[in-house]
């Protein structure tokens, strides 16, 4: 398993502490230096220093003058810290999985609109589709009207300034001691208009096709629902011919349209957070799913995430695969119940541990199986069109590894925990092995082609 280390975790920003740049009156000075003080009581865990500070905030939100100025500092520093999270490699999703890891709800929505504050500062075409998809996903966007600011409109809803700007420092705070991490889109202001076909910009692969991962999804959540192991296996088979069919056949277009004259379409990086516990095993669940869609996984564990490096439309198939195949997998894992030893003591954990860690293991063998199934499919057609599917996708494997040492050059190897209990990795390899995949799974017959 490969996992990252982050070495630049330890910069931090100066917390926008200096008032110079903000000019105005003594209470703007006073904003500053009260947010400053806050902040440094949150760092150094000083909570009556915090609360102390926060009140003095609120106070001066007594008079008008008072909250015009205390609401312009506290925007504007959390403005820059926004930009600094975003020139630091984080995107909106990002963010707020470090803000469900340790803030509380109410925290959370306000980082939704500080980040939707600071994204609607340019045009719609400057900015990543990822990151408009995301905040989408989080329910952002601004909602205020344009003559307030959103700290403003949270107080006309009746928020009091007390809970208002302790909420707000401590998001500030987060977004200022994010660490670097890698920038894997253009910034904010900086992307190209994306184009919405491949005649437009020759050689560009096309976007996974919306209908292809309807019903993809309708695989998977029938696949989810299920109790028959060997239902489930099919659909989940199914969702995976699917994909890789998909997969396929983007290949071969942005092949045709860069022999063509066009420009080479390049591998992009998607983060999915990965949770405790067993959080290892999860990860090499991500990680067979990863392979056996030509995508790569890099584990950075203490931030809880793995970025999976692949091109956009096997990315959307793992990210869909895997979500889905960790919700079945916990259900079984939870449906064998608890285990103890011969003297009493819960082995339950290393059950479970090995169980996922098994199940992993044989999903993505399956997954292989339907992947290599569907490329033996497809290749007469391709060959007939003069295209080869052997180099096609040997250099786009050698362009995801590319990405991969660009993003991530000091990678460490890590070999995930020993399985610890037999019976969990039996008990996991005969879920993911039970079904047969007897017929039919998309264009590939895929029934008899079983490892051991």
């Amino acid at each position: 398993m490969l996992t990252e280390r982050n070495h630049e975790g330890d910069e931090m920003s100066q917390q926008g502490s200096s008032d110079g740049n903000h000019g105005g009156g003594e209470s703007r000075r006073s904003a500053a230096a009260l947010i400053a003080m806050a902040l440094s009581a949150l760092g150094s865990h000083r909570v009556r220093a915090f609360d102390d500070a926060t009140v003095a905030l609120a106070q001066l939100c007594g008079t008008p003058e008072g909250e015009r100025q205390v609401v312009t500092s506290t925007i504007d520093q959390v403005a820059a810290a926004v930009t600094q999270a975003w020139d630091r490699g984080w995107q909106p999703a990002d963010v707020h999985r470090m803000a469900v890891r340790s803030l509380s709800v109410e925290e959370q929505s306000v980082a939704v609109d500080a980040m939707s504050d600071e994204l609607a500062r340019y045009a719609a075409a400057t900015v990543d589709h990822r990151w408009t998809a995301q905040l989408a996903d989080l329910d952002g966007g601004v909602w205020w009207p344009a003559s307030q600011t959103w700290l403003d409109a949270r107080r006309a809803r009746g928020a009091d300034w007390l809970s208002l700007l302790s909420h707000t420092v401590t998001v500030l705070h987060l977004l200022w001691t994010l660490p670097r991490i890698q920038r894997l889109t253009p910034l904010p202001g900086e992307a190209l208009p994306r184009p919405t076909s491949v005649a437009q910009a020759p050689g560009s692969g096309p976007a996974p096709d919306e209908r292809i991962l309807t019903r993809v999804r309708m695989l998977l959540a029938k696949a989810e629902s299920t109790t028959f192991e060997a239902e489930a296996e099919t659909f989940t088979a199914g969702a995976q011919a699917l994909m890789a069919r998909h997969s396929i056949d983007a290949a071969l277009l942005a092949a045709h349209a860069r022999s063509a004259g066009g420009v080479e379409d390049e591998p992009e990086g998607h983060r999915i957070g990965i949770d405790t516990p067993y959080d290892g095993p999860k990860v090499t669940l991500l990680s067979e799913v990863a392979r056996a869609n030509r995508c790569r996984a890099i584990w950075t564990k203490d931030l809880g995430f793995a970025t999976v490096i692949g091109y956009e439309a096997d990315v959307e198939a793992v990210e869909l695969l895997f979500t889905s195949l960790l919700v079945q997998a916990n259900a079984r894992m939870l449906a064998q119940g608890s285990r103890t030893d011969h003297r009493g003591r819960s082995r339950t954990r290393a059950f479970r541990s090995s169980f996922l860690t098994a199940y992993a293991h044989r999903i993505g063998e399956r997954l292989r199986e339907v992947a290599d199934a569907e490329m033996e499919s497809a290749a007469p057609a391709a060959s007939q069109q003069g295209q080869q599917l052997v180099p096609i996708f040997a250099a786009r494997n050698a362009k995801v590894e590319q990405s991969m040492s660009h993003w991530f050059p000091s990678l460490t190897q890590r070999t995930t925990r020993s399985v610890a209990d037999a019976e969990g990795w039996h008990a996991g390899r005969s879920a993911a092995d039970q079904a047969h995949l007897d017929g039919s799974v998309g264009r590939g017959e895929v029934g008899k082609r079983r490892t051991g």
